[in-house]
């Protein structure tokens, strides 16, 4: 494991746990020494100032991703497409959703991370021989997408887009 990828499972220890983390652990947990986590956390905070130091270890005050909704429109054929492009550009995918005439909002959630994520989803709606709630509304839906920055969140954006199913962002 380099340390990017390191620091990413770091930030997500920290988001899941509401107690603090001691550096202790989190070497222990990642086989690197206590130090080595001591200079992970201060490059984390570079960009996340939202992480504290106690005597007991460190903690989350704030969230430390950003999140946009992406109003998209495509066919069933073009489920895998889309959640890769929003995976590939480094966010998630949190939650697809639907707005129905008479329903309201019909959410279901989704927390793709991850290309493997994506196949596994893909793989469920194949196997179980169900219809994603995009065929209740013509292909038009909605992504809660979160992401570590704004950026990433603009090339999500900008890869819906060139795929040709973006509508609009909320």
């Amino acid at each position: 494991m380099d340390g990017e990828q390191r620091r990413r499972e770091i930030m997500d220890v920290l988001r899941t746990t509401k107690a603090p983390v001691s550096g202790a652990f989190l070497g222990k947990k990642f086989h690197v020494s206590r130090q080595v986590i001591v200079q992970d956390i201060a490059l984390i905070r570079a960009s996340c100032p939202g992480i504290i130091s106690t005597h007991r270890g460190y903690i989350m005050t704030q969230p430390a991703y950003v999140s946009r909704v992406f109003k998209v429109c495509h066919g069933p054929g073009q489920i895998e497409d889309e959640l890769n492009r929003i995976v590939d550009a480094g966010a998630r995918a949190v939650d697809v959703f639907v707005r129905h005439a008479i329903y309201g909002k019909i959410e279901a959630e989704l927390n793709v991370f991850s290309r493997r994520d994506v196949r596994l989803f893909v793989d469920k709606v194949k196997n179980h021989g169900v219809k994603p709630l995009t065929d209740i509304t013509g292909g038009e839906h909605y992504h809660t997408v979160e992401a570590d920055s704004e950026s990433i969140l603009d090339e999500v954006e900008e890869a819906l887009q060139s795929a040709g199913i973006l509508i609009g962002v909320e």
